[in-house]
């Protein structure tokens, strides 16, 4: 399928999922399955609590609660009350969130359709609840209701909002995992209910209802950090693009000192957390001119000791930026030392080169690789290759040797565009969505 839009069609998938719940009561009638019984109460309660706690922050939950209930229902109740789960737990969370409607017959369609037709079947193996097959019966009928539900759900979603499904058969698989945790819980819980009786299932559930509650915590977090950090970067830009207004070169040359010392990351062989520090550093390395002077961004000015002193204090001003707003405390503590040297005559704390961190070395021949070879200063450019010839002159004393000859060996065979980063866009360089959504994905590790 290609990767695109079409046209909405709401009517359609709305009578499409109405025509589905008008089947499903329809099977329910003649194949209603247990009603009455003690467990009935019980899963229905799962089932609206965990909704309500999950409140459809997340599509991809890894354990539902409200799924956990309806494939209970489905092992020990039958189609009647397999149709009550998801109708009573989707209906409880609308009440609270009132989304669309047609979403909301979509929901219940999507979920309730695949729990009916498996439960008919299921009911129709009239498995012992003690038995392995019981057990195998019921880990394939959560498989199948699964799979089912995210088909139905994409193809009609897909159809009320004008989206085609482009990978449908890749992102069933990529819930592959999703789809076995639950399968091998509805199991167990399934199995210690037959074993141990209502209390154990009901302190099970309650189990299950907890980590839907913490699970809702870290989504509500994940939301508030993903506010927090768009806040941010937007601050952070913002100041970058005041500071080109009185520097008309500070934009561009954040994005090329951001763009070499990523790229020289890369080549020292830093993993890619490391080179996102150091392309992140390299953006704000600046940042801290902001609370310069107008009279010493001014180009040519005659600057006074004052001004000197202010100027040396920029890297202590953009770390204290930094930490203040909390996100980017690594960075601050590079941002504070890109200007130490390697002999410890730099500033603004004068340590030596073995207590600079590696980044900051790197965003150091980053930057002055960047203001020898820039045409936007009030020097004259030099060519890359005077450019390389001065670094080395001061590796050892100013710059980290190792990293002034990586980047000899990153410009080797480049185009003049790249050795001058003449047309560095700091727009692409900043990738505030990338970032935004970087700054909330969870650990990989």
């Amino acid at each position: 399928m290609s990767d695109g839009s079409s046209l909405p069609r709401p009517t359609l998938a709305t009578a499409i999922a109405v025509a589905l719940l008008v089947v499903d009561l329809a099977v329910v009638a003649v194949h209603p399955g247990t009603v009455v019984d003690e467990l009935s109460p019980t899963l229905v309660a799962t089932a609206v609590f965990a909704e309500l706690l999950a409140a459809r922050l997340t599509t991809a939950r890894t354990i539902s609660g409200a799924f956990i209930a309806g494939m209970l229902a489905v092992g020990f109740l039958g189609p009647a009350m397999a149709f009550v789960m998801p109708v009573s737990g989707y209906l409880a969370a609308w009440i609270v969130e009132r989304y669309r409607w047609r979403a909301l017959v979509i929901n219940i369609a999507g979920a309730a359709t695949p729990t009916v037709l498996v439960a008919v079947i299921f009911d129709a193996l009239d498995l012992a609840p003690h038995s392995l097959g019981f057990a195998l019966a019921l880990v394939g009928a959560t498989a199948a209701t699964l799979t089912l539900n995210l088909v139905a759900a994409a193809l009609l979603f897909g159809m009320l909002d004008g989206r085609r499904e482009r990978a449908l058969v890749r992102g069933i698989a990529a819930m592959t995992p999703t789809i076995a945790i639950n399968a091998a819980l509805v199991a167990a819980v399934a199995e210690l209910y037959a074993r141990g009786g209502f209390a154990v299932l009901a302190f099970v559930l309650l189990n299950v209802l907890a980590f839907s509650y913490m699970a809702r915590l870290v989504v509500i977090a994940q939301e508030r950090t993903r506010a927090y950090a768009s806040l941010s970067w937007g601050v952070l830009s913002g100041l970058i693009r005041t500071l080109e207004q009185r520097d008309s070169r500070a934009a561009r040359h954040c994005a090329a000192v951001a763009r070499f010392s990523r790229d020289i990351a890369k080549a020292t062989g830093m993993s890619e957390r490391d080179q996102e520090l150091a392309h992140t550093a390299g953006l704000l390395h600046d940042i801290g001119k902001f609370a310069l002077s107008d009279r010493v961004m001014e180009r040519g000015a005659r600057l006074e000791d004052s001004d000197w002193r202010g100027i040396r204090r920029h890297p202590e001003i953009g770390a204290d930026l930094l930490k203040d707003i909390g996100v980017y405390g690594p960075v601050g503590e590079i941002v504070l030392a890109h200007h130490e040297r390697m002999d410890g005559r730099g500033y603004p704390r004068g340590v030596p080169g073995s207590e600079i961190p590696p980044i900051a070395r790197i965003v150091a021949v980053a930057e002055v690789y960047d203001t020898l070879t820039s045409p936007d200063t009030y020097r004259t450019p030099m060519t890359s290759f005077e450019a390389l010839t001065e670094l080395r002159r001061v590796s050892g004393t100013q710059l980290d040797g190792v990293y002034v000859e990586a980047l000899a060996t990153l410009l080797a065979g480049k185009g003049i565009d790249y050795l001058h980063a003449d047309e560095s866009d700091f727009d692409r360089e900043l990738d505030i969505e990338r970032r935004m959504r970087e700054a909330v994905a969870p650990s990989s590790t």
